[in-house]
């Protein structure tokens, strides 16, 4: 059973920064693609980051600010946001698969996300 689990959440005021993590455990898997996305209230769900072994995506609305990354020896994914908006404000989840996808759905393996608040 694979399982993701997020943590970093929280918190901050705008301007902030907070770094998101998502731990991939479980029987042994090594994604090829590992993906962030977020939903807001009464938003759909967006993709803001998705990396493989050698490239990265992001959408131009978050590459400025968020650098997503991984670490293959912990089987881990990162989201590192900076300069935080009122308007990111949202629940953010992961992804993982076998390909990159800019639709949550189409993951095979997804968490149960971690709330991002910000504070004007």
């Amino acid at each position: 059973q694979v399982q993701l689990a997020e943590s970093g959440g929280g918190l901050v005021q705008a301007g902030g920064s907070l770094r998101l993590s998502c731990a991939v455990s479980g029987r042994t898997f090594r994604p090829l693609c590992m993906g962030w996305f977020r939903q807001a209230p009464g938003s759909e769900r967006e993709l803001v980051g998705a990396i493989t072994w050698s490239s990265t995506n992001q959408p131009d609305s978050v590459k400025d600010r968020f650098i997503i990354s991984r670490d293959n020896a912990k089987n881990t994914v990162y989201l590192q946001m900076n300069s935080l908006k009122p308007e990111d404000t949202a629940i953010y989840y992961c992804a993982a698969g076998s390909g990159c996808f800019a639709k949550w759905d189409l993951y095979a393996y997804r968490g149960q996300g971690t709330q991002v608040t910000v504070s004007s």
